[in-house]
């Protein structure tokens, strides 16, 4: 474990942190610490910083309830640079957003890399602007019910594929059916990180009854 000490800060005593959401890997926001602000962090498993404009320290989530807490804090290999992963309480930006990074300065035209946090954004735009011709916004048209029965089509399909053990046939059917019921989720105003939590949950239940087994 590097020793903070080994850190490179600049003139006025700062090192940039680097802040990203430990499930989605997106980044946060990007921030200032000092040596006592790193030390208030990795004492509290809370981020906090050094404010540049209001000269003082800043516990993230003191007043907006907004809280980050700190999985992992990497230096950069020439030690003047942290990347800081964090499962928060609510949005990273004093504006409301997950990110502080919304605004696109440019855009590749190749195809971007996939994930289900990606896909739901996708899901998400195409209920709050319908896009004629899309089967998405069809589903979110037609409402809950027709996409419960899809959940329910795609459910019974995945368990006839197993059955029938075809390893290829169960992939398609299952990516059938995490759509759709990603779909639900959209539909009923169910995050990503809500499902997250639920199943952080259920990983310290299962942990316990192993270890009780064992006992």
């Amino acid at each position: 474990m590097l020793d903070i000490s080994e850190l490179k800060f600049d003139a006025q005593g700062l090192i940039p942190a680097v802040v990203t959401d430990f499930y989605t890997k997106e980044v946060l926001t990007v921030a200032y610490m000092n040596k006592e602000s790193l030390e208030i962090s990795m004492k509290e498993g809370r981020t906090c910083f050094w404010s540049r404009s209001r000269q003082e320290l800043w516990r993230k989530g003191e007043t907006s309830g907004n809280v980050q807490h700190i999985v992992y804090i990497k230096a950069d290999c020439d030690r003047d640079a942290l990347t800081v992963e964090v499962v928060k309480d609510g949005p990273a930006c004093h504006l409301g957003t997950e990110s502080c990074f919304n605004d696109y300065v440019y855009s590749s035209d190749t195809l971007p890399e996939y994930t289900l946090d990606g896909l739901y954004v996708l899901l998400v735009g195409r209920k709050e602007h319908p896009t004629e011709g899309s089967y998405t916004s069809y589903l979110f048209n037609e409402g809950n019910d027709k996409i419960l029965k899809k959940v329910g089509e795609e459910s019974t399909e995945v368990i006839v594929a197993g059955k029938g053990g075809d390893k290829a046939e169960v992939i398609f059917e299952v990516s059938d059916l995490v759509y759709h019921v990603m779909v639900l989720l959209v539909n009923m105003g169910i995050s990503l990180n809500d499902i997250r939590d639920e199943l952080k949950k259920r990983h310290i239940v299962d942990k316990k009854v192993k270890q009780k087994h064992m006992q």
